[in-house]
């Protein structure tokens, strides 16, 4: 059988859970909120994944708090209100896809916070603006140099938004979630903290790398003492800049977080500069992947324009990650999975009304099949 369809355990203190193939759903943001609340498009788009073949979905980066969304239209889990929302529409979601693991990913958008829409331009939406608020970062520095500062956190909103991670993780678990990923890629509060482009303290939490790492790993921590269910986190493993963050570090920072029983890694890059030069290429972040998983013995995610089932397989069957993670190709071809399984002779689990939808060369992809006529 391909090495993409085998199942892999991930681990966790209450004893994590198996996956039944190698491919996961990446978090992708939909801006489709209002006030933080899941609404009808997030059951759409979450029904979709869950039928796409893939053993697990990351659901998109969610704040912790209000003012730690991306963009104005972002999911949120700071409120009552966000918590009843998002159980409504992901048990109705589940409900057609009991088997799939369903994660979500935590979020503070620290400088990056108060962002228009990508179709809107993206760019920071100014304070005094209907739709803007005041961003928190690590230090008073922006993300671009024409937007307002970001507000330079005190030892008090570190502590705030410390426990927000943690009762957000307590809201996830109640609403029935797998496994939760905090997000500290991208250019986001945790990312902004690690790297030293967006760090500039001069306190315990700034300065040296170990001070860098001292609040995602105390977030972490704090996350862990509330959740003993599969942990993972989402790291940018290089800034992509001079002087940024390195792959070095996040293997330190990934052996540290062993202390907390993390479950994975899920490896990315880049997003806290502007001055960042990337070249894309397909498996471009693959490298990163591989130096965390032969580094730390960590459980990895793969991602970065994975798109083909063979260059899927070839990654695992290198030993350069232990799972890949797809984002956009799932919007563009849905069912990827069932079209990975019938190149590599895999075979997965689907609704039984999509049973008679396989072309008859590939009868063998669907796990159980059994269609009558009269």
């Amino acid at each position: 059988m391909s090495l993409l369809f085998t199942e892999f355990h991930l681990p966790a203190p209450n004893g994590g859970f198996t996956l039944a193939n190698r491919t996961v759903v990446a978090p992708m943001c939909q801006y489709s909120s209002i006030d933080g609340l899941a609404n009808d498009w997030h059951l759409f788009h979450w029904a979709n994944l869950l039928n796409s073949g893939a053993s697990a979905l990351i659901l998109e980066a969610t704040g912790v708090t209000a003012d730690g969304r991306i963009t104005p239209h972002c999911l949120g889990l700071y409120n009552d209100a966000c918590e009843v929302a998002l159980a409504d529409h992901l048990h109705r979601a589940r409900a057609l896809a009991p088997a799939v693991k369903v994660g979500i990913q935590l979020c503070h958008a620290g400088r990056k916070a108060s962002s228009a829409a990508p179709w809107e331009g993206g760019a920071l939406i100014d304070p005094s603006q209907p739709n803007g608020w005041p961003t928190r970062a690590p230090s008073a520095i922006p993300q671009n140099p024409n937007e307002v500062p970001p507000i330079a956190l005190d030892k008090a909103g570190l502590e705030e938004i410390k426990a927000a991670f943690a009762t957000a993780a307590i809201r996830a678990e109640r609403l029935g979630v797998d496994f939760i990923e905090l997000h500290g890629a991208h250019g986001y509060l945790i990312h902004q903290f690690l790297s030293p482009v967006a760090n500039q303290r001069t306190d315990e939490y700034g300065g040296s790398s170990a001070n860098r790492m001292r609040f995602p790993l105390e977030i972490f921590a704090a996350v862990r003492e509330v959740y003993k269910g599969v942990l993972g986190i989402r790291l940018s493993a290089s800034d992509w800049v001079t002087d940024g963050w390195t792959p070095e570090e996040t293997v330190v920072l990934c052996n540290a977080l062993k202390a907390h029983d993390v479950s994975y890694i899920h490896v990315s890059s880049g997003g806290v500069s502007h001055a960042q030069k990337i070249t894309i290429k397909p498996g471009y972040q693959v490298d990163f992947a591989k130096k965390v998983k032969e580094e730390t013995g960590l459980p990895t995610i793969a991602v970065g324009l994975i798109t083909d089932p063979t260059q899927a397989q070839e990654i695992l069957e290198r030993g350069e990650a232990d799972l890949v993670a797809l984002a956009r190709a799932f919007l563009y071809k849905p069912r990827w999975v069932w079209e990975a399984a019938a190149a590599l002779g895999g075979q997965v689990e689907a609704a039984p009304q999509y049973w008679r939808c396989l072309p008859r060369e590939h009868q063998n992809v669907f796990k159980t099949l059994k269609i009558g006529q009269r």
